[in-house]
């Protein structure tokens, strides 16, 4: 649309046009936030990560152990009895990597193995007994780095952080199962 000078009242001409660059400069905003979120989003996320995961190593380090071996005792405490192989897929692991980590953890004497009654060729993890109060203290030291990441987050911010993490979380497991279907389509397809 197109205002000859004059057309309309000099206040009302200049209204439009005030309001036609507050719309202007908020389309442009909305684009490089959004920009500025494809652009950090990621990075951050793992920036994030590896940052707690240093934090953490230099802090499980004070009981005498790993962050990775700190992982597999929470693991085998929510779920004794668990398989040595359902252990490692579901830490994302190397049968091998966590074999290392067990074997270091059954000689501090905080997990035994023991064989499965109906298939010997699998093993079984168990908590021992010297491995809660270690668990306990391990507890108190998950809450302070809990506190520490979220100092000066108020609580209702830090739940619906975990809640938007959450989804973000579910966005990425649905995408990844999308492809996975994706992918068997194109294999049946073409196979």
């Amino acid at each position: 649309m197109c205002f000859r000078r004059g057309s309309l009242p000099e206040s009302r001409s200049q209204k439009i046009i005030s309001k036609l660059i507050i719309f202007v400069a908020y389309l442009m905003g909305q684009k490089q936030m959004r920009g500025s979120v494809d652009m950090n989003f990621l990075f951050t996320l793992g920036e994030l990560h590896r940052l707690v995961r240093a934090y953490a190593d230099k802090q499980a380090a004070r009981y005498g152990m790993t962050r990775a071996q700190w992982a597999v005792l929470a693991k085998v405490e929510r779920n004794e009895g668990l398989k040595q192989s359902e252990l490692a897929e579901q830490m994302d692991m190397q049968p091998i990597t966590l074999t290392r980590l067990i074997d270091k953890l059954c000689d501090n004497g905080w997990i035994e193995r023991r064989g499965d009654d109906s298939d010997r060729r699998v093993n079984r993890l168990y908590l021992r007994k010297a491995a809660r109060p270690l668990l306990g203290k391990l507890a108190g030291l998950r809450s302070e780095l809990t506190a520490t990441a979220l100092d000066g987050i108020n609580p209702a911010d830090a739940h619906r952080l975990l809640s938007q993490l959450e989804s973000i979380k579910e966005n990425v497991r649905n995408a990844i199962a999308d492809m996975s279907g994706e992918q068997v389509k194109k294999e049946q397809h073409y196979g």
